[in-house]
């Protein structure tokens, strides 16, 4: 059949968020190489708990004497000796979720903060309203063209950025890095290239000849580009770099996806920003306690989490890990022994420019008295405040205005997690 410019786009495995990509930018990509290792460099990996992660069964307040009496079947159990199936004692007060407990000695060694009681002040139950609104930093707002991590690229300009600095691995480019500075999506390193046929080289090349045609035509440069950018990441093979230190990633989508993130890193070809998502957090029916549905949602984040934290070893010391989930969920069980859309939750920040060991946040209580609109845990913390302490205190940003329109980050309500 005849191939055609459109066709490359739907079969390609590359998915740009921009189109405004110079020439001069795959250049400085090509170099990078040339640049060192990149240990000194500040990455931040973004991710996302798409479904309303509860956060008082991941990080729970066993010490609040209403909360057991809220979930008479589904109450993780407070700390006690000998109980596998009960939290995780951090401070006295909160305990983590037993699932959870490939994070307690990151926790204990002070590389793992917690932001209880963070979210969104819109009031919002949509999923997708809610997801939209974290990823462009802008609740209540759905005009928003673009996200937060794009706009912070646009504000920090970096002259020596190649075409990995922002990558996604996801299906479609995620609404956290639309925008006018350039980001990659992708489902796998090896599947970045032409897929057509047998994908051999032969098609490759005939469209690479495709895209030369027409000096005028808009896609030239940017096919161009796509295929410089293909031809550098097999250069760089990032597959070539096997976990390190023991560390063990699960199989499922969401651990690949770690691996591969660490693979980047390792390549040293300018991540600065990398983005996953993991779901199967709407737990309205079947929740469980320390066992069960959310259970197993929790081992394998953490498990995943922590075998990257492992992995990158020495290269932790620049790099944060954050979490994040469109809002929580209520704080009474229902009647199919689940929980249903909610308000505030928590996040999670790893990495060695963390203050760990220590759970942030005002705690506001679950009495009913105190709960938001009498069902849900109450927001203490603006996830924009968190959002902008990682990116002025570990990204260097100082244009915080631009990266959050409309809301005035003010550092004295930083939560101080960050060093």
């Amino acid at each position: 059949m005849a191939v055609t410019r459109r066709y490359f786009l739907k079969s390609s495995g590359v998915a740009l968020a921009s189109t405004a990509l110079a020439p001069s930018f795959l250049k400085r990509t090509v170099l990078a190489g040339s640049r060192g290792s990149g240990t000194d460099r500040p990455i931040i990996i973004a991710i996302f708990q798409r479904g309303a992660a509860d956060g008082v069964s991941m990080v729970v307040p066993f010490g609040d004497r209403s909360y057991r009496n809220a979930r008479p079947q589904i109450a993780v159990p407070e700390p006690k000796n000998g109980n596998a199936d009960a939290a995780l004692d951090l401070d006295g007060f909160f305990g983590l979720h037993p699932a959870l407990s490939p994070f307690n000695p990151i926790y204990d060694a002070g590389h793992l903060a917690i932001v209880h009681a963070v979210g969104s002040p819109d009031n919002t139950r949509s999923h997708f309203d809610a997801q939209d609104y974290m990823e462009s930093a802008t609740p209540g707002r759905k005009s928003t063209p673009d996200g937060w991590l794009n706009r912070y690229m646009t504000a920090k300009k970096d002259a020596d950025a190649t075409a990995f600095r922002a990558v996604a691995f996801s299906a479609n480019m995620p609404r956290i890095l639309m925008g006018t500075e350039p980001a990659i999506a992708m489902t796998n390193i090896s599947d970045f290239g032409v897929r057509a046929g047998a994908g051999n080289n032969q098609v490759a090349q005939s469209f690479e000849a495709l895209y030369a045609q027409g000096a005028d035509d808009m896609l030239h440069g940017t096919g161009k580009e796509a295929f410089e950018a293909v031809k550098m990441l097999k250069r760089a093979n990032p597959q070539q770099h096997r976990p390190t230190n023991g560390a063990n990633y699960p199989r499922s989508p969401f651990g690949q996806s770690l691996l591969q993130i660490a693979q980047l890193i390792k390549s040293d070809i300018g991540l600065e920003v990398a983005f996953t998502d993991v779901g199967g957090w709407d737990t309205h029916a079947n929740q469980g306690a320390s066992r069960g549905q959310l259970a197993n949602r929790l081992q394998d984040f953490s498990q995943g989490i922590s075998a990257l934290h492992r992995d990158l070893g020495d290269r932790m010391g620049n790099i944060v890990i954050l979490t994040m989930t469109e809002f929580g969920r209520t704080i009474r069980q229902n009647g199919s022994g689940g929980t249903d859309h909610g308000h505030a939750s928590c996040l999670f920040a790893l990495g060695g420019p963390v203050k760990g060991g220590k759970v942030y946040g005002k705690w506001p209580g679950l009495a009913t008295e105190q709960l938001y609109e009498g069902r849900d845990l109450a927001l203490t913390t603006d996830f924009r405040d968190v959002f902008a302490e990682v990116a002025a205190r570990h990204l260097g940003a100082s244009r915080l205005n631009t990266i959050f329109p409309g809301y005035d980050p003010n550092p004295a309500n930083f939560r101080g997690f960050i060093r």
